[in-house]
């Protein structure tokens, strides 16, 4: 199996490195994850993690590209609800690697 250290405690990952057990996400751990996808995570950031794990919180499934996309329109507002603002934030599929820093299930058609 593999893990990730979290405050000097390891904790489960699939193969993608997603977490394996909801309950272990913590804001350390998606400092941690976003550091081993090479980003830096800013207010901007925090923002569209917050709104995917309130989808999620609703929905029970990590969104896919365009219901993120509107999700993020109707909570922080056109401007940040378009897909290049979250490519700028989440380079190459901005659905799934979000996903996997807020600590969430890779969402279903994401390759």
């Amino acid at each position: 199996m593999t893990e990730i250290l979290i405050n000097d405690q390891p904790v489960p990952v699939d193969p993608e490195g997603f977490l394996r057990n909801l309950g272990d996400w913590t804001p350390e751990a998606a400092e941690q994850l976003a550091l081993q996808e090479g980003v830096q995570l800013t207010e901007a950031h925090w923002e569209i993690l917050t709104v995917l794990r309130q989808f999620y919180q609703t929905f029970e499934m990590s969104p896919a590209m365009r219901p993120l996309v509107k999700a993020v329109a109707a909570e922080l507002g056109p401007d940040k609800g378009k897909s290049i603002y979250l490519m700028s934030l989440f380079p190459g599929s901005p659905a799934k690697l979000a996903s996997k820093i807020a600590g969430l299930p890779k969402p279903t058609n994401c390759l």
